[in-house]
C-alpha cells in the first residue's frame, strides 16, 4: 500500500470517527437549527423543518441528552436556544435547567413546524427555515450528518453546492476492498493508528456510567447482573454487557459523548467495545488491540460506503460486522479467518430493520455482537458459509456487496411501511 493511499485512509477514519453527543439523526436537526439561527442574529420566532423519511424515524422515540425527553421538538428548541455549530455532533453540549425550561415554553408556544420532506435528494436530508425580527435565514444539511450544502439569509446566498446521491463517500476517498482494509490494519505503522484506542475508551466509559445509573431499558445492567447465573464470568457476558450498557446510555438520553462510527454512534459503540472487552479478557497487548479496532471501524466505514448513510437495514449489522473481524485478529487469525466471518455474518444478520433510534437499540446490537462472537469462533475452526448457501459469495466483497444492494435498494418499501407503522401508531 502506497503511503499517499495509506494517508488518505488514516483520513477517512478520522473523519468517520468523531465524538457525538446523542442520537446523531436528531443531533444533525439540532445542528442545522443551530447555523441558521446563527445567520438570523437571534432567537427565531418560527423555524420550519422540512426532512427526508429516515430522519424522522431516527428520531421519533429517542432520548435528547441532558433533557429527559424524547424526539425532534425538543432537539430543534435546544438548537435555537443553546446550539453553536462550532461543535458540529456536540452541538447540545451546553444544556443545561435554565435552557431547558425556555425550550419547554418554546415548544409549548407552538413555534415549530416540521413536515416529511416529498423528494429528497438524500436519504439524509434536513432543510430548516428560520425567522425572527423581520429577517429570515435558510440552512440545508444533507449526505452526512454535518454536511452543509446550503446557507442562506435575507435571500443572499452564502453556500451553495450539489448534493450528492452517494449519501457517504467523497470524491477523494479511497475506494476499499476487504483486502485493502485489513492490509492497511495490520501494517501501517502503529503510531499512525493509535488514535483509534480513544474511540474504544470513549465508548468504554459510557458504558461505565449506564452500568452505574439507570438509562433505557438497563440491558447493560440486567446482563452483568443476570447474566452472571446463565452466562458465567465470561467473555461473552463482558462484551454483551458493556456494549447494550454504551447504547443504554446514548439512547437514553445520557449526557454522555460517545465515538461515532459513519455518522452513528450506536454503530460506532458496536465496532469498539467487543473488541475492547474481549481484547481485556485476553490479555491482548495494546499493539494487537490498536490493530483489531483498526479492522473493525475500517470494515464497518468500508460498508457504509456501498450502503449509505441510513437505510432499513439496522446498522448494527454493519458494525457487529465489523466487530467479527477485529475479534478474529485478537483470536489470532489472519485475512482468510476473517473473510469467513464476513461471510458468516451476512449469512445470519442480513435484514434486521431499522425501526428507528431508540432504547431498544440496545437488543439488536446485543444480538449483532453475540453474532459477531460466533461467527468469528466458527471462522477460527475453519467453518466458513458456503456460495452455495443463500446471499453468500465466494468473493467477500461481492458479498459484502449482496448485504449493502439488499439494504440500500430491496428494502426501500420496507423502510417505508416501518415509518407509516411508526407514525400511525
Amino acid at each position: 500500500m502506497t503511503t499517499d493511499t495509506t494517508e488518505k485512509i488514516i483520513e477517512l477514519i478520522k473523519r468517520e470517527v468523531m465524538p457525538a453527543i446523542g442520537c446523531t439523526e436528531p443531533v444533525a436537526v439540532a445542528l442545522a437549527v443551530a447555523k441558521a439561527t446563527e445567520l438570523l442574529g437571534c432567537v427565531p420566532e418560527k423555524i420550519s423543518l422540512s426532512l427526508s423519511s429516515n430522519i424522522i424515524k431516527n428520531a421519533m422515540g429517542v432520548g435528547i441528552p441532558g433533557t429527559g425527553m424524547i424526539g425532534l421538538p425538543i432537539a430543534v428548541a435546544l438548537g435555537a436556544i443553546i446550539g453553536k455549530s462550532e461543535y458540529g455532533l456536540e452541538v447540545l453540549r451546553d444544556v443545561d435547567e435554565e435552557a431547558l425550561e425556555l425550550c419547554r415554553q418554546y415548544i409549548a408556544e407552538g413555534k415549530i413546524k416540521i413536515t416529511n420532506h416529498s423528494n429528497p435528494p438524500s436519504n439524509l436530508h434536513i432543510e430548516v427555515n428560520v425567522e425572527g425580527e423581520g429577517h429570515n435565514s435558510f440552512a440545508v444539511i444533507s449526505g452526512t450528518h454535518t454536511n452543509f450544502v446550503y446557507l442562506a439569509a435575507d435571500g443572499k446566498v452564502l453556500l451553495d453546492r450539489p448534493v450528492s446521491c452517494c449519501t457517504n463517500d467523497c470524491d477523494s476517498d479511497v475506494q476499499l476492498t476487504e483486502a485493502m482494509v485489513y492490509d492497511f490494519a495490520m501494517n501501517t505503522p502503529l503510531d499512525k493508528i493509535s488514535f483509534i484506542l480513544d474511540a474504544g475508551w470513549m465508548n468504554r466509559d459510557a458504558a461505565r456510567l449506564a452500568l452505574r445509573e439507570d438509562y433505557g431499558h438497563g440491558l447493560g445492567k440486567v446482563i452483568r447482573v443476570q447474566g452472571l447465573k446463565y452466562f458465567g464470568d465470561t467473555p461473552i457476558r463482558h462484551i454483551l454487557s458493556m456494549t447494550s450498557a454504551a447504547c443504554d446510555a446514548r439512547m437514553g438520553g445520557a449526557a454522555v459523548p460517545v465515538m461515532s462510527n459513519s455518522g452513528s454512534g450506536n454503530q460506532g459503540i458496536t465496532a469498539t467495545l467487543p473488541v475492547v472487552c474481549f481484547a481485556e479478557d485476553m490479555k491482548s497487548t495494546d499493539e494487537e488491540l490498536t490493530r483489531a479496532l483498526a479492522l473493525s471501524s475500517l470494515t464497518s466505514i468500508y460498508i457504509k460506503q456501498s450502503l449509505g448513510r441510513l437505510s432499513a437495514l439496522c446498522g448494527c449489522v454493519v458494525a457487529s460486522t465489523g466487530a467479527s473481524a477485529g475479534l478474529v485478529h485478537l483470536m489470532g487469525g489472519g485475512y482468510k479467518e476473517v473473510c469467513a466471518a464476513i461471510k458468516n455474518m451476512v449469512a445470519n444478520l442480513t435484514g434486521m430493520i431499522c425501526d428507528g433510534a431508540k432504547p431498544a437499540c440496545a437488543m439488536k446490537i446485543t444480538s449483532g455482537v453475540s453474532t459477531a462472537l460466533m461467527s468469528a469462533m466458527l471462522a477460527m475452526n475453519g467453518k466458513c458459509v458456503t456460495a452455495q448457501e443463500g446471499i453468500v459469495d465466494d468473493d467477500v466483497d461481492k458479498t459484502i456487496r449482496n448485504l449493502t444492494m439488499i439494504g440500500r435498494e430491496a428494502m426501500e418499501l420496507t423502510d417505508r411501511l416501518v415509518l407509516d407503522i411508526m407514525v400511525h401508531k
